[in-house]
């Protein structure tokens, strides 16, 4: 494209996007919309789906035109940028809605069998067990943090003592506990 077609698409440009001449979009329409096609078709877009972002583009072109700059680039490669955009965008959205039915997470949780349901219902009695045998103030941190869901800041705040003490308090009580639940073969 030359200097001369680059000022002639330019000023059919502003006429779109100051009268909406659209005469002048179709002559920008008759221009552009078969290379942008020929284009997305080398990209190995289907020739329908290619033809649908084409005249994405080209309501782009006729909407916005206002926000063409000749200056920073030539309306091909405006009008280009906005197809590829528009291309990728396709394709991401294409990707998302693949599902893997493989997907564990997508398979239904098997229920428990009743020596499952014995297993840990016993496993749950000896850990309330170890729970029990810790020092209060550790028993404390430990309900705050993983019954109530507080943080260690906002138990921190609740009981007046310093974060690096509610720290230490629920490791030590990690700890205590581990030693309690190895020493039972738990």
């Amino acid at each position: 494209m030359n200097a001369e077609e680059k000022q002639r698409f330019a000023a059919l440009v502003r006429a779109v996007a100051e009268r909406r001449d659209q005469e002048a979009f179709a002559v920008l329409f008759d221009y552009f919309a078969p290379r942008l096609k020929s284009w997305l078709l080398r990209q190995r877009m289907a020739s329908s789906e290619a033809e649908e972002l084409v005249q994405e583009v080209m309501i782009v072109l006729w909407h916005k035109a206002g926000l063409y700059d000749a200056s920073r680039s030539s309306l091909s490669t405006w009008l280009f940028r906005i197809a590829r955009n528009r291309r990728i965008d396709l394709q991401r959205r294409a990707n998302a809605r693949v599902l893997d039915h493989a997907d564990p997470a997508l398979r239904p949780v098997a229920e428990a069998g009743a020596d499952e349901i014995v297993a840990n219902d016993d496993r749950d009695a000896n850990v309330r067990a170890a729970v029990r045998q810790l020092p209060e103030e550790q028993r404390e941190m430990l309900r705050a943090a993983f019954f109530l869901g507080q943080s260690h800041s906002q138990i921190a705040e609740a009981t007046g003592l310093p974060l690096g003490t509610v720290k230490s308090r629920i490791r030590l009580a990690f700890g205590k506990l581990r030693k309690i639940l190895e020493a039972e073969g738990t």
